[in-house]
């Protein structure tokens, strides 16, 4: 009796320390969500887990790791495990629960559940099986090569997620952290945003707020690193970054790359602007049917990463421009010779507002997300 006293206290400080008190009053604010929350007992997950045995890491990253676990109904589940003793964490944690409980879309992966019984917090998620699409075009290893087609459905069914959670969301959502290592991909190779520590709900009467700088190097927005004030059009940035992977099969910064190539946005919109668009997309996409479909998708991904973010279409006129895209192959009008202006357009002579306003130096410290606070001279990036 005095053993279980002592393991229910446990439980209780932890609960106080994992910020349950905290969850409890963003739940009562919200009414029917407390049907939806799964609370997991600590004994349910280590057991679905195998104790948190190594063999069952799916992945690592700067919110946490997550586990692969298999539940007493057979259930495969992703179980992700917060850092350890780090108070300022509990804030994200509670937050990624508020923003995914309130989410329904078929291209956001899916919170089953949490615990906050254990000596640190847990989020319990639907498992996806065929990893991130940052494996299936960086890993050498990787099995197989992803086809054009499937990188554009992917990139359209990510830009409707977003776009979900940009516009018809209950409240607004910003992701802030959008990269290829948080876009899985299920057995039908279908796209599920993931990881929604660093995300951000925008009241509806503002249109940007001012947070820490919080993202990942090479796919952070120039504009938000240098004013902190964090909008919709941040995470546009970052979702062209994406597409320019997708084009490219190339990392978004890699130092082994010469300098002037070294930031892949930056050397993308230089080649577009010299009309060499050629010279840097991923042979495995490219064939003779394919390409002013490919010049289009880098003329709108050049579009998404302009400075100022108010020039940057939305994530809604992006989705409609990639669904547009994706279908225009099924139309015998689509390999219909382009009017020459339309022509020009594709090939790169857009309007040149891309800029370096942020140094590749500065934007190529490191590849991780950035999880602690940083203070950016204005004078000195500039």
């Amino acid at each position: 009796m005095l053993r279980q006293r002592q393991i229910s206290k446990l439980k209780d400080a932890y609960f106080l320390q994992n910020g349950g008190i905290l969850l409890r009053e963003e739940l009562s604010k919200r009414q029917g969500y407390h049907e939806d929350v799964k609370v997991f007992t600590a004994e349910e997950l280590e057991k679905a887990t195998n104790n948190y045995h190594e063999s069952r890491i799916l992945g690592q990253g700067g919110q946490g790791t997550v586990y692969k676990g298999i539940l007493a109904d057979n259930r495969i589940v992703a179980i992700k495990k917060s850092i350890i003793g780090d108070p300022s964490q509990v804030e994200q944690f509670i937050n990624e629960i508020m923003v995914l409980y309130q989410i329904n879309h078929k291209n956001v992966v899916k919170l089953l559940g949490c615990c906050l019984e254990t000596q640190v917090p847990l989020l319990v998620y639907e498992y996806i099986t065929n990893g991130t699409v940052f494996h299936h075009l960086h890993n050498d290893d990787a099995a197989s090569h992803l086809p054009w087609e499937t990188r554009l459905r992917i990139a359209t069914e990510t830009a409707e997620a977003l776009s979900y959670l940009h516009s018809a969301a209950s409240i607004p959502i910003i992701h802030r952290d959008i990269k290829l290592a948080n876009i899985l991909l299920d057995e039908n190779y279908t796209a599920k945003v993931s990881d929604f520590g660093a995300s951000r709900l925008i009241p509806s009467d503002q249109a940007q707020i001012t947070t820490i700088v919080q993202g990942t190097f090479g796919y952070l927005d120039p504009e938000y690193m240098l004013t902190s004030l964090l909008t919709e059009k941040s995470d546009v940035y970052s979702f062209g970054v994406v597409l320019m992977e997708m084009l490219t099969g190339q990392k978004v910064v890699c130092f082994k790359r010469s300098e002037e190539s070294r930031v892949l946005a930056m050397y993308f919109v230089s080649l577009m602007k010299e009309n060499r668009l050629l010279d840097i997309l991923d042979p495995w996409v490219l064939n003779d049917e394919n390409v002013e479909q490919l010049k289009e998708v880098a003329t709108l991904a050049c579009r998404c990463v302009r400075v100022k973010g108010e020039e940057r279409p939305t994530m809604k006129e992006v989705a409609h421009e990639l669904a547009g895209l994706q279908a225009l192959p099924k139309h015998p009008w689509s390999k219909s010779n382009l009017a020459g202006e339309e022509s020009e357009y594709l090939l790169g002579k857009f309007p040149s507002t891309y800029n370096d306003g942020v140094t590749s130096s500065s934007m190529g410290m490191g590849y991780d997300s950035i999880n602690n606070k940083i203070t950016f001279e204005l004078e000195g990036a500039r």
